[in-house]
């Protein structure tokens, strides 16, 4: 601990100060989702929604954004250092707010959105930056796990934040709480975080470098596979956040305890990625990550031949949502990792890329699930059938179908 105390002290910060500082950066993509769910019913009705499905389309320009943002901010952040690349992404962040603020039809709010999205990835990408310039192995996945037990509780609190919000005032106010939060870790950062990445150590930003980089994460089996398996679930991921709030709201009518089953969900896939932390060293990723998609896909299709039989009531989709979740904090770290196991040498640019790649993948998916919600589960649980068995095939044609004999990346999710 004495070292990870020496390492944080070059950030300008002691340990608890930058562990915090790094799990709330991440968590500005969570708060400016899920802060936001409860209220696009409302939104929908006051700015005059052609179809009880447009607001959905909310959440889907912010992911848009931040999928493009993070092919932008990936290299700059490894050129210019993490400061300026911070600083950059708060501003388009709080020009985004206020034009969402302001608002008054649903074009100029998913505008506004969508530069929001643009914003956040700048300080999700240097978020996990900070920790890699600080630190390395098993110091570096003891942070992340601190960081991971911030950072779990945000999608829990952060429906419950929009609720209390609108209880005391309109869907503006939430956008109000965006303002405040950026605000203050833009102060955060600027009186208390120092430059991270030394100036021998940046990476000049070049095009020759992105293209090789591009063709590297594309032509590799490895890793474009695995690139397209995270696209492909958390496609069906995201359908289902698309229509959380219609699902929880209208179809099983919680009213406002919409945010108490959001949140628990979240919790359930905040200990899952703690326990993967934990076990994946023993077990390997490509283990978990393999039967976690095969449970995905086998308790959907259960799940969505249960239709045919019954009238599916809330108790029983809260128990197949959280099995759901239990698998995805299995596989988010993990698939990550081993997409990007073979690209050490080009990581800077990879993340970026990979990352970005399977953002579009996942918002395209997603954007076509929640449009085709019909008040049934039927188009959720078929999306996770449908993306799941496509996932498995691509994995088992990555590795040749050898996933027991293949070496296990270890500590995937650090």
């Amino acid at each position: 601990m004495e070292n990870a105390h020496n390492n944080t002290q070059a950030s300008g910060m002691q340990a608890k100060e930058f562990t915090t500082l790094v799990a709330l950066l991440m968590s500005i993509v969570a708060i400016s989702i899920d802060a936001l769910l409860p209220a696009l019913g409302i939104i929908g009705n006051d700015l005059g929604a052609v179809t009880a499905n447009q607001p959905q389309l909310l959440i889907s320009m912010l992911f848009l954004g931040m999928a493009l943002g993070q092919l932008i901010c990936g290299p700059l952040s490894d050129a210019l250092g993490r400061r300026p690349v911070l600083f950059s992404g708060f501003t388009l962040y709080l020009i985004g707010t206020l034009i969402c603020y302001q608002a008054d039809n649903l074009e100029m709010l998913m505008i506004g959105r969508f530069i929001q999205g643009l914003g956040v990835a700048g300080p999700y990408i240097s978020a996990i930056s900070l920790v890699r310039d600080l630190f390395h192995g098993a110091q570096m996945a003891r942070i992340m796990s601190l960081v991971m037990m911030i950072f779990v509780l945000v999608p829990a609190i952060a429906p419950t934040l929009g609720q209390g919000i609108m209880l005391i005032s309109d869907w503006r106010g939430i956008f109000e709480l965006y303002l405040v939060y950026a605000i203050i870790l833009m102060l955060w950062i600027f009186f208390r975080l120092k430059e991270t990445l030394p100036k021998e150590h940046r990476i000049a930003f070049s095009t020759k470098g992105f293209y090789d980089g591009f063709k590297e994460v594309v032509t590799n089996r490895i890793t474009a596979s695995y690139t397209i398996c995270m696209g492909l679930f958390f496609g069906s991921f995201i359908g289902y956040l698309n229509s959380s709030q219609q699902i929880f709201q209208v179809q099983f009518e919680t009213g406002n305890m919409f945010s108490v089953y959001f949140g628990l969900l979240a919790l359930v896939l905040g200990v899952s990625s703690l326990i993967n932390a934990r076990v994946v060293e023993k077990f390997g990723a490509r283990h978990i990550a393999f039967r976690a998609i095969f449970l995905v896909v086998v308790a959907s299709a259960i799940f969505l031949s249960l239709h045919a039989f019954v009238d599916i009531n809330l108790w029983m989709f809260m128990l197949y949502a959280s099995l759901l979740f239990f698998c995805f904090g299995l596989l988010f770290g993990n698939v990550n990792a081993l997409a990007m196991e073979p690209m050490g040498h080009v990581a800077g640019i990879a993340s970026a890329i990979i990352g970005s790649v399977s953002s579009i993948m996942s918002m395209s998916i997603g954007t076509v699930i929640g449009q085709l919600y019909d008040n049934t589960l039927i188009p959720i649980s078929a999306g996770f059938v449908i993306m799941g068995s496509l996932a498995l095939v691509i994995m088992f044609w990555a590795e040749k179908g050898r996933i027991e004999d293949l070496p296990e990346v270890g500590n995937a999710s650090a």
